[in-house]
């Protein structure tokens, strides 16, 4: 029987990915919904290949033009996701959640209940959201499988062990773009230096936030929320050639390190076979690589951006939205050249400490219309903060 699956995120590079493995297998996959933003064309072409008979498309204008093709390729097409009850007659096999941003959490709690497995490669929903994904998973017993290379990791290392075995885990960095940069070089870099990260192929987004490790904040907490592991167990190091994801030493002594070559497809490949054993043609076992391992511990004057975890509330709150939300606005800001990237840092670090958001430390999410709207007043006040313009409307 054909294993039914649905992507959200399908037209971004985790989506493309996973369209790539089951092309290979695709006797064996069904796939019964892909979801997009804007990329109306790729997804329409997706559809077509992949024989997909429900589309959903967040973008007004981009599902007008969808609409348009609707008879010919007699096909439904919906523009939000309150419809999964009328897609999903029963439980499907497999969803990936990989719409980025905060715009990803309402989607991956909605879909919870109609698949039994979930994989999700979207740090926001983690980070701002965990305690609601959490309770849904709960409920509707869906098994859940995290995506991201150092969170499978874990995830892959720590089968069959609790984390009461666990005395350290070590989440690793390449250290980004600026890893050989002096801090005046860095101060002096170009977006087009900030963006060139030597190891991974990624987003502008996300390069940033590789380059301001704060990325790797974010992975800290989403292994906190993820494992149930106090910070404290939780560190960073640096590890240039990107070939080891995760460390755990336990309690009895043993240590697991886990390595896999530079790519996402490793993670969503055994995502999509978790239940049981798929082989993958890879690459055979770097032994130069792992010769040469270099492993150090973050150095705070390049990367100040770490120095948050000293901030963060130990239990889950709604701060964790305020950094993402305000990271999200400067890091939009430095891209379009309005600040510098030194910038990014020193106004983070001045917005969070402002009372207005420091009281959210003790205020856990309630429901994603907690996280939704902070969200959205955040970003507007940054704005109105940092840009004081006749220009502010075209940011907002």
């Amino acid at each position: 029987m054909k294993k039914k699956i649905a992507i959200l995120g399908s037209t971004g590079s985790i989506g493309k990915t996973l369209l790539n493995i089951i092309e290979k297998d695709r006797q064996n996959f069904e796939i019964v919904l892909l979801a997009a933003n804007k990329n109306h064309k790729l997804l329409l072409k997706q559809a077509k290949k992949y024989k997909v008979k429900n589309l959903i498309i967040s973008n007004l204008k981009s599902y007008k033009h969808i609409i348009k093709n609707k008879k010919k390729l007699k096909i439904k097409v919906f523009n939000n996701f309150n419809y999964f009850n009328k897609i999903f007659k029963k439980k499907i096999d497999y969803s990936m959640s990989a719409i980025t941003g905060i715009d990803g959490l309402i989607p991956t709690l909605k879909i919870i209940k109609y698949t039994k497995n979930i994989a999700i490669a979207n740090k926001e929903s983690i980070i701002c959201g965990w305690s609601l994904i959490k309770k849904e998973l709960d409920k509707h017993k869906t098994n859940f499988i995290p995506v991201d290379s150092e969170h499978f990791s874990l995830w892959f290392a720590l089968k069959g062990s609790g984390s009461n075995n666990i005395e350290k885990i070590f989440i690793t960095a390449s250290g980004g773009p600026f890893y050989k940069f002096s801090l005046n070089k860095i101060y002096t870099a170009k977006i087009s230096d900030a963006l060139n990260h030597p190891n991974w192929k990624m987003g502008k987004k996300i390069s940033i936030d590789s380059a301001t490790m704060i990325n790797k904040v974010y992975e800290v907490i989403e292994a906190k929320n993820i494992f149930e592991i106090p910070f404290k167990k939780i560190e960073i190091l640096t590890h240039p050639k990107s070939y080891i994801h995760a460390i755990i030493k336990f309690n009895n002594g043993l240590i697991k390190l886990i390595a896999h070559e530079t790519t996402m497809k490793i993670p969503i490949f055994n995502s999509l076979f978790s239940s049981g054993y798929k082989k993958l043609k890879s690459k055979k076992l770097n032994l130069k690589t792992l010769n040469n391992l270099d492993f150090q511990n973050v150095d705070l004057k390049k990367y100040p951006m770490v120095k948050l975890l000293k901030h963060l509330p130990i239990k889950q709150s709604l701060y964790e939205t305020v950094i993402v939300s305000a990271n999200d606005t400067l890091v939009s800001l430095y891209l379009k050249k309005k600040i510098k990237f030194h910038e990014i840092n020193e106004k983070l670090f001045k917005i969070l400490k402002l009372k207005e958001f420091n009281k959210f430390k003790n205020i856990l999410p309630r429901n994603s219309r907690d996280i939704i709207k902070l969200n959205n007043y955040v970003r507007l006040k940054i704005l109105k903060t940092v840009y004081k313009s006749q220009n502010n409307d075209e940011f907002i």
